[in-house]
């Protein structure tokens, strides 16, 4: 297990409990008092230091290299029915957009998302979960294919923006992510979006149009991340911390802010300390709002996504 720097408290505390624990095996001494003592320690500080994150350490947790990515949580809550669509049918297949078919719950779904990868290797390989225009069209592919055989769609969004590459740009990554976006506002099948890591930008966003969107509890989603917002007010990024809070990112900021529907509770310390109930979490929250947008008319389902986006940023002083 890796740490964050706000949690080595919690990592002293575990290191001590397991030094206990071997005294305790390998010694006849009683160590068993003391060891419920470091336990009830050791839960007391995750509730103190994980029921008052930061808006920044939310960031970090959005990106704990543990966390579980969009392929591990397609292949969780689909148990393992997933299949897998290739290519954009112009230029190639994009590594860091992936999209295919699954059942969750017995419900078929055209599930997209973006991967980062699990290691060094993996991720350059994905591309950092960074989709270049042919990733998005990809996902607009598997979207209208889904329209034409009446199939919801489930994208899961955990991305550091889309790439800014020359060669993205001389392909056209602007009107690819401003197609989608477009389109999907007028897919005429339900759209269901959730934010499990990272929802940077217009990489976000360009899967992100959904009659219902949720995050994961310690996700976040705005224009910009913290460093580069720091960087450009402050030249620096060192107050990537002030500038986390002031973008008002995370995800209670976004519920205030009526900007999602929902978020979907993690186990304390994240959705990395245990993955299940996480993946269970996100399957009952899909399942659910399939069967709220399941008896719409296709008339009804469009207008209501149309009059959702058309409120936000509606304000009264």
């Amino acid at each position: 297990m890796e740490y964050l720097d706000f949690e080595l408290p919690i990592k002293e505390l575990e290191d001590q409990l397991d030094k206990c624990q071997i005294i305790g095996q390998e010694s006849d001494v009683d160590v068993s008092n003391t060891c419920k003592q470091i336990e009830k320690k050791l839960e007391e500080t995750k509730k103190k230091i994980y029921k008052n994150l930061t808006a920044w350490q939310r960031v970090q947790l959005s990106r704990h290299p543990n966390r579980p990515y969009t392929l591990e949580h397609i292949t969780n809550i689909t148990n393992g029915t997933f299949l897998e669509l290739f290519g954009d049918r112009s230029f190639k297949d994009d590594k860091a957009m992936v999209g295919g078919l699954g059942q969750i719950n017995g419900q078929s779904f055209m599930i997209i998302g973006q991967q980062k990868g699990i290691n060094t290797k993996m991720r350059q390989y994905r591309n950092f979960g960074m989709a270049n225009p042919e990733g998005y069209r990809k996902a607009l592919r598997l979207m209208k294919m889904a329209e034409k055989f009446n199939i919801p769609v489930l994208t899961l969004i955990d991305t550091p923006g889309a790439y800014p590459g020359l060669e993205a740009e001389e392909r056209g990554q602007g009107e690819a992510i401003a197609r989608n976006i477009f389109e999907m506002a007028r897919l005429k099948t339900p759209i269901i979006s959730v934010i499990i890591g990272e929802g940077a930008s217009g990489g976000a966003l360009g899967i992100g149009v959904g009659d219902r969107v949720y995050m994961l509890e310690n996700t976040w989603y705005s224009v910009i991340s913290p460093e580069s917002c720091s960087s450009i007010l402050w030249r620096s990024w060192e107050y990537k911390e002030q500038a986390a809070e002031a973008l008002k990112l995370t995800s209670f900021d976004m519920k205030k802010q009526k900007l999602i529907d929902d978020i979907i509770p993690e186990p304390l310390g994240g959705a990395h300390y245990d993955k299940e109930t996480t993946f269970k979490s996100v399957a009952e929250f899909v399942t659910k709002a399939f069967n709220e947008l399941k008896d719409l008319s296709t008339k009804d389902l469009v207008a209501q996504r149309m009059d959702k986006y058309s409120k936000m940023g509606e304000f009264k002083e």
